[in-house]
This record gives C-alpha cells, sequence and structure tokens, in this order.
C-alpha cells in the first residue's frame, strides 16, 4: 500500500513553504522559497501578494513532484498563512489590485488613534477581543478603499474580494470558486464578533466595509473546495485553513486549557489555550479563536511581539554585525553579561501589552567597549525580555502557566532557550517536532479527512529538549530592571512625540 500524505502549505512574512505530513506527523518532503517584504515610506510594510501566489505554487509543486518519486500518495491539502495581511482583488478579472498591507505596517496609526479618541475601542475589544491597532486588518481594508482607485473602480462594479492570505490562497486554488476564510483568521480582522463567529454589523459601519467583498467563515477544519486540475494535475481538496500562530499551538499539541506555546520568528507570538469561553484580558492582551473543529471552537489570549528574529535579520543586513543569524549563539555566550546593553526593538512600534503604534527603536547602554557581541545578544535578550512582559500580563489576568513549549527558527539557538527559562522562572520545552505551523493545520485536515476521530486522538510528540531555570532571583531581578528602565525611555519618548505639548 502507498504511503499517504497532506499536502501542507505554510505561507509565513519570510517564505513560501510546501511540506508532505504522513499520519505519523514525519515530513516526508519540503520545499521552500523566500520572500521580502517591501518599504515604501516609514512605517510602510508591503508585498506582492502576486509573487506570494507564485511561490506557493512552486514549491507545492516541487513537493508533488518529490511525492511522484517516493511513491507517496496525496490525499489533501491544508494551509497556515501569515495573519492580518491583507489583499484585495477583482474577482471577475482575477487581479490583485494593490501591493498586499502587511502585519507589520503602521500607516494606518492615526486613523485608529482617532477612532479611540472617538471612544470606539471598549465596543471593538467587547465584540473582537482585540485591540484598535494597525496590526490588524480592518483599518488596512479602509485605507485602500480610501486611496486606491482601482480598488474603489472593483467595488463599483461589485466586483472588489477582500481576503488574508489563506482565502486569497483558497481562491486561487479553486480558480476564484471558492472566497473563504476560517475563524482564526476572521478573528484578526477587526469584523468578526468573536462570540457569534459572524461578520459584525456594527464594526462593519465602524470601518467603512462592505459586507459583500468578504469571505465566507468557515471552520478551521473544513470542506473548502478542490484544487484546479490544471495546476497541479490532481483534484485535491483543502480541508483545514488556520492562522499561522494558532497552527503553530495545534502543532505543539496545545489543545487543551492552559497549555502555553510562544513561536519565535519574525516576530513573536505567544498563545495560552483559553478552553471553550473566551477570557478578555484587563491587561491588553489580545482574545482570539484558537481553532474551530467539528462544530467546537476554542479560544486563546494572545500576546504579540512585533519584532523578534527581525531584529537579528536587521543585524545582519542593515548593519553587517553578522552574516547568518546563527552567528549570533556564540556571540552572545562568549560574554559573560550583557554589559548593561539594551535593545527596545520598536521598529515598527510596540505592541502588547504597551501597543505604542508610534514607539520606536533605541539601542541603550552603549560604551566605547560595546562590540558587536553585545548587539547580538541583546537582540536575543529583547526576545526574552518581552515574552517576560507577555507572562506577567498573562499572570494577572487569573492564567495559571506551568511551562512554555516553543518553536519557531530562532529556537534553533540554545542559548536563547535557555536564557528564557532562566529570566521567565519556568521550564522551557522545545519539541522536537520543529514544523509546527505547517504540521498543525496538516493536523487539521487529517482529522478533517478521517485520519484521527479528534484532535484528542491525534499521537502529538511527547519528546522535547528541556531548558530549566538556573538563575538567581537577584540577577533576574537586575536584568528586568536594566529592561524596564530601557522600555521606559522609549514609551517617555513616544509620549513626547504624540503630546509634543
Amino acid at each position: 500500500m502507498r504511503q499517504q500524505a497532506i499536502l501542507s502549505i505554510d505561507q509565513g512574512t519570510s517564505s513560501s513553504r510546501a511540506l508532505l505530513f504522513n499520519r505519523d506527523g514525519k515530513v516526508l518532503a519540503v520545499a521552500q522559497q523566500e520572500l521580502d517584504c517591501v518599504y515604501p515610506q516609514q512605517g510602510w510594510v508591503e508585498q506582492d501578494a502576486e509573487l506570494i501566489w507564485l511561490s506557493v505554487l512552486k514549491v507545492c509543486r516541487q513537493v508533488l513532484a518529490q511525492a511522484v518519486q517516493l511513491g507517496i500518495e496525496v490525499l489533501a491539502v491544508s494551509i497556515s498563512n501569515q495573519r492580518e495581511t491583507t489583499v484585495l482583488w477583482h474577482k471577475a478579472k482575477d487581479k490583485v489590485l494593490a501591493p498586499a498591507i502587511v502585519w507589520q505596517d503602521r500607516r494606518t496609526a492615526d486613523y485608529c488613534q482617532q477612532l479611540k479618541d472617538q471612544g470606539h475601542e471598549a465596543l471593538v475589544q467587547q465584540k473582537t477581543g482585540l485591540l484598535l491597532d494597525p496590526y490588524f486588518s480592518a483599518s488596512k481594508i479602509q485605507w485602500l478603499l480610501t486611496h486606491n482607485a482601482d480598488v474603489q473602480q472593483a467595488l463599483a462594479e461589485g466586483e472588489l474580494a477582500f481576503g488574508t492570505i489563506d482565502s486569497f490562497l483558497l481562491w486561487r486554488l479553486t480558480s476564484g470558486r471558492v472566497h473563504a476564510t476560517d475563524t482564526t483568521n476572521a478573528s484578526r480582522t477587526l469584523l468578526l464578533n468573536i462570540q457569534s463567529l459572524s461578520w459584525d454589523q456594527e464594526l462593519l459601519q465602524l470601518f467603512g466595509v462592505p459586507e459583500h467583498i468578504l469571505p465566507q467563515v468557515k471552520q478551521s477544519a473544513d470542506a473548502y473546495g478542490v484544487c484546479d486540475t490544471r495546476l497541479f494535475g490532481l483534484a485535491l481538496p483543502v480541508l483545514a485553513l488556520v492562522g499561522d500562530q494558532q497552527a503553530a499551538a495545534l502543532g505543539q499539541g496545545c489543545i487543551s486549557t492552559g497549555s502555553l506555546k510562544s513561536t519565535y520568528g519574525t516576530g513573536c507570538f505567544a498563545l495560552l489555550n483559553t478552553g471553550c469561553n473566551p477570557l478578555f484580558s484587563k491587561h491588553r492582551l489580545l482574545t482570539t479563536v484558537a481553532f474551530t473543529v467539528q462544530g467546537h471552537t476554542f479560544y486563546a489570549l494572545e500576546g504579540a511581539i512585533f519584532v523578534a528574529g527581525a531584529a537579528v535579520k536587521w543585524l545582519r543586513d542593515q548593519l553587517g554585525v553578522i552574516t547568518q543569524a546563527s552567528e549570533t549563539e556564540a556571540l552572545a555566550q562568549s560574554l559573560p553579561d550583557n554589559g548593561g546593553v539594551y535593545l527596545v526593538p520598536a521598529f515598527t512600534g510596540l505592541a502588547a501589552p504597551h501597543w505604542q503604534p508610534e514607539a520606536r527603536a533605541a539601542l541603550v547602554g552603549m560604551t566605547l567597549g560595546t562590540g558587536k557581541a553585545h548587539l547580538a545578544r541583546a537582540a536575543l535578550e529583547a526576545v526574552v525580555y518581552q515574552t517576560a512582559d507577555l507572562l506577567s500580563a498573562m499572570l494577572a489576568d487569573g492564567a495559571k502557566v506551568q511551562q512554555l513549549q516553543v518553536d519557531g527558527g530562532m529556537v534553533a539557538n540554545n542559548w536563547l532557550c535557555q536564557h528564557l527559562a532562566d529570566v521567565l522562572n519556568i521550564p522551557v520545552l522545545k519539541p522536537s517536532q520543529n514544523e509546527a505551523s505547517a504540521y498543525g493545520a496538516s493536523v487539521l485536515a487529517a482529522v478533517q479527512l478521517g485520519w484521527f476521530e479528534s484532535l484528542n486522538a491525534v499521537p502529538f510528540s511527547a519528546e522535547a529538549q528541556q531548558f530549566l531555570p538556573q538563575m538567581s532571583a537577584d540577577k533576574r531581578q537586575q536584568l528586568l530592571s536594566g529592561w524596564q528602565n530601557a522600555l521606559a525611555s522609549v514609551l517617555t519618548e513616544n509620549k513626547k512625540i504624540t503630546n509634543p505639548n
């Protein structure tokens, strides 16, 4: 009998990847293509949605060719994707109308502030679990509706469509037959009522978004239609869509209440499973849909950090301090301490729990003795301290956290994992399954396919590398105090900029 597999598309900010997973969660084939962002103005971050589509098409064809060579039968497609990134296209012409506005983009900061000043944030948080911030899709849609003539023309013709990346890819995979999204991606738009799981009329009116341009909201594991056979020579059903951070939580087996994971990629995203009832934060964390499967919706408390691995990329590409990211581990280890040097990586503002879109990055505590090792260590430590801020907010909201499961490209760095354990003062587990997002999406498809009766029947790997706290309480407090001082200087400066008088 031929080995069977699910094709999992993992579309991220920095790359598009395709992987084949068997029933045991083993990767049978993989292909990847890197992607670039464009920064046309300060605070703007864009990508070419057509290039995203072509990259997905290319990597899928590569792994399907490997499947033929290996005699593997591919049964279905799943998609995990960068969230909030906004694409608008003309349905009849199947033409993208503007650059995709990436989740990191801050161009709508003033608009979001106006809505806050008008007193709308409480309503928005009550309905969506989110805050009024440029991070989410609604203000990006509103900006394109206001500023782009091609978008306005398509709207007038009744041919305008909006989608986050999952929805756009589904549209293309089905040759325009299906315009849909799942609850996790829909819950990141600022337009979904997360308790009714439907588009909210009051929010649509607030942002000026016509409902008819929005995709149908379905379960994370669902029948999403069939890929056009002209693409791959196969009529593959699409059985799962899920935002990448929720997918990573699933991939790490965070299916029970109280389980916590943090993904360290371009940004950092910590998700705490809160069960079947949404927990609304009093400390400016996000309440979001964790997944919907077999008629049941689970929720999560989320803390987002905009810049994690992106700071390491900045060291490499902008400063030339390193030639590859892996060098940061040895550089950090080469120092006995951080030398009092802290990086506050507010390159695109600060996310949870501060939500200061206008804040700007700062490197503090430097002397003439500061070298590239200090910069590398500061970039890594910044990720740890920001995670500590998120964990503190979760605990203040009543969460009980026993350990942290980590994944993402940055956790190949064992120094970082140990520093996380030391500063957070809890065990940090690095699971053996290092393809968490792609695997999480494939797990949903596997349940929909009938490989497993439910998520509880999935044999998530229990193998993990464990990092235990070793730092003294005094040293921990000293480091965190230094971070808070550095952070305060950035927040104070931001107040001066936003309130010059």
